[in-house]
């Protein structure tokens, strides 16, 4: 937004100081957000056209587990998805099964929990590690609270977890072991019969759930693509309110004194090479004609505006501390070919400064 140039009240202008400090805070922190997505996202790239590979393989059995709504959590909510809705289908059926294989006549005695106590088998925990019943497969199926089982696959490992458990506490002439065994086998045959139906929809459901990855992970491209663009206007209009809050309080400040002039030519020719090129730059950055990349550059001070001399008086004191700062590092460290090459351009452009200041005594207009 365009700012009023009018001299403003110190304090007013300090206000508009804090108030761009506090945007630029927020805007670091979305600049970082955006970075962390970008740097985090970069393997997630090339992807086929059915997002097969932006989720890595887990395991059909966790995924399908671990990704889809519970039937009971899909009643209870009454806002069933297709995939609910399939896999209520498969429970149905599974139901069947089951109730099939609790009517056996040899069903009884894993229709309940095994009374440990009441049958005096003390050792039973040394052996059974997660005790298993269809009492207890029923009240999990009909669950509401959302600890119901998920999927198919659930059920149908606790159920052979009941003959599992059976077979592995009795011996093999055991009749509870010889019954558990029968009644295992009638269930995985059909099992196997319904096994088709569940291994479709089990790729169904991997399927939908990469295709959804997928749409999450285009949607979240497309957020921070705006973002990014939102936050480059903003930045680029912050620099334009720092530029007219610059321009504003150099207005109000007073021009450069002749001497002023001379001592800032004179700590440009201290300058580094590569400070002294950056100097030259701010010059050309308000004076188009000045021609900084010429093999030998000369500078009128006082064709220059008073904004051009404060930003290099600023420009070139900061410069300075920091190369005294680094005096014993990097600085210490040229060649002697350097040192000579730098040590004669700037006594040049000191030379050529000295002389065009001493052509007029006329300060320019800041």
């Amino acid at each position: 937004m365009a700012m009023d140039l009018k001299p403003y009240h110190l304090e007013n202008f300090q206000n508009t100081v804090d108030q761009i400090q506090t945007e630029v805070d927020k805007l670091e922190k979305q600049v970082s957000e955006v970075q962390q997505y970008y740097g985090s996202s970069g393997n997630v790239q090339g992807n086929n056209s059915k997002g097969s590979s932006v989720v890595k393989e887990k395991g059909r059995d966790k995924l399908f587990a671990g990704t889809k709504t519970s039937l009971q959590d899909a009643s209870a909510s009454g806002t069933e998805n297709p995939a609910a809705k399939r896999m209520q289908e498969l429970m149905r059926q599974f139901s069947t099964i089951l109730r099939q294989i609790t009517q056996h006549k040899w069903a009884w005695p894993f229709l309940e929990p095994v009374d440990v106590k009441g049958l005096g088998l003390h050792d039973y925990y040394e052996y059974i590690d997660k005790p298993m019943d269809f009492s207890t497969i029923k009240s999990k199926m009909e669950a509401k609270d959302g600890t119901g089982y998920k999927n198919v696959r659930e059920i149908y490992a606790d159920v052979r977890l009941i003959f599992k458990n059976a077979m592995k506490y009795n011996d093999e002439k055991h009749d509870v072991h010889v019954m558990a065994k029968t009644l295992m086998e009638k269930f995985e045959e059909k099992w196997l019969l319904m096994l088709p139906k569940v291994a479709e929809e089990e790729k169904r459901q991997t399927e939908e759930e990469s295709q959804a990855q997928l749409e999450i992970h285009r949607a979240q491209e497309m957020t921070y693509a705006k973002m990014t663009t939102d936050l480059s206007n903003e930045l680029n209009e912050v620099e334009i309110r720092l530029k007219q809050l610059r321009e504003m309080a150099i207005k109000n400040c007073r021009k450069l004194s002749a001497g002023e002039k001379k001592s800032l030519a004179a700590d440009i020719a201290r300058l580094s090479a590569e400070n002294l090129i950056r100097a030259l730059e701010i010059v050309a950055e308000t004076n188009p004609n000045f021609r900084h990349t010429e093999n030998e550059v000369e500078l009128d001070f006082n064709a220059q505006s008073d904004y051009t001399l404060w930003r290099l008086k600023l420009f070139v004191k900061r410069a300075l501390e920091d190369e005294q700062k680094n005096s014993g590092g990097t600085f210490g460290n040229q060649n002697t070919d350097e040192k000579r090459n730098n040590s004669r351009k700037r006594r040049d452009f000191c030379d050529d400064s000295a002389k065009n200041l001493s052509k007029t005594r006329k300060l320019s207009t800041f």
